[in-house]
């Protein structure tokens, strides 16, 4: 196995005709995916996969939000999953919970 310095990415290269219609096919490997196109001033061509973010879920990408979300996280990944005592924890609540839709906090 390769070391982090000593990894070379593998490239595969491909030959496509670009079709009367002006398409061309990729193959199912990325079928249903979204790509990102760039057209470079020398005429190069390049597809980035992508993954798309909903509007209303830009807030997970921003700070403090996103350091939050990653220390949640990982907090779960670390603390093994135990019963809760919900009579307890309804005996502790202070104020009642208000509940909002479609929103954050």
């Amino acid at each position: 196995m390769k070391s982090g310095a000593e990894a070379v990415a593998e490239v595969a290269v491909e030959i496509k005709v670009v079709g009367k219609s002006g398409q061309i096919s990729l193959g199912k490997r990325y079928a249903g995916k979204t790509l990102r196109l760039e057209r470079r001033e020398d005429g190069t061509v390049v597809l980035t996969a992508v993954a798309m973010v909903p509007e209303h879920q830009l807030w997970t990408l921003e700070e403090p939000d996103r350091s939050q979300l990653q220390r949640g996280l990982r907090w779960a990944a670390a603390t093994a999953p135990k019963e809760s005592d919900v009579e307890g924890l309804l005996k502790r609540r202070t104020q009642p919970v208000r509940r909002t839709h479609g929103g954050r906090r």
